[in-house]
């Protein structure tokens, strides 16, 4: 079992004893997304993957207290952000613009990438180093600008 499994795992017994009942629903849904990816997937996830898992659900909560802030459902979006607030606590810290920019540079360099068609050969390396740790609409925004 992965690290950060186990993290949650403890983490839902400890809401269980304290009895916090939105934060262990929170917790139990992530646990159930895990269970959902191995049963349909055939395999034990690892960090790498429950990172990808942890960082798709915190994006799936801001962009819906987005759309319920726009439609004036402001208790809707605020139980959105308090459910986003317990699924960063699991993700690593955020990088910084310098680091994210030099681990684009680095991917430059090493894969050899002179203009935007090489994208794609920068992003598969960056990615794995960003994931979790930043947003990767704007990482791919600053790839993008780089190569231009």
């Amino acid at each position: 079992m992965s690290e950060l499994k186990k993290t949650i795992a403890s983490a839902v017994k400890d809401a269980m004893r304290a009895k916090n009942k939105p934060r262990l629903g929170v917790l139990r849904m992530v646990q159930a997304e895990f269970k959902r990816i191995e049963v349909d997937e055939r395999i034990e996830i690892d960090d790498a993957r429950v990172l990808v898992v942890l960082d798709k659900m915190l994006k799936q909560r801001k962009d819906s207290a987005q759309q319920f802030r726009d439609a004036d459902r402001i208790d809707l979006a605020e139980q959105e952000e308090s459910e986003s607030t317990i699924i960063q606590e699991f993700l690593p810290a955020a990088l910084s613009e310098e680091e994210v920019a030099a681990i684009i540079d680095e991917a430059i360099a090493s894969s050899g990438a002179e203009s935007a068609r090489d994208m794609g050969k920068v992003m598969a390396l960056v990615k794995p180093q960003v994931q979790g740790r930043g947003d990767m609409g704007i990482v791919s925004q600053l790839v993008k600008a780089k190569l231009a």
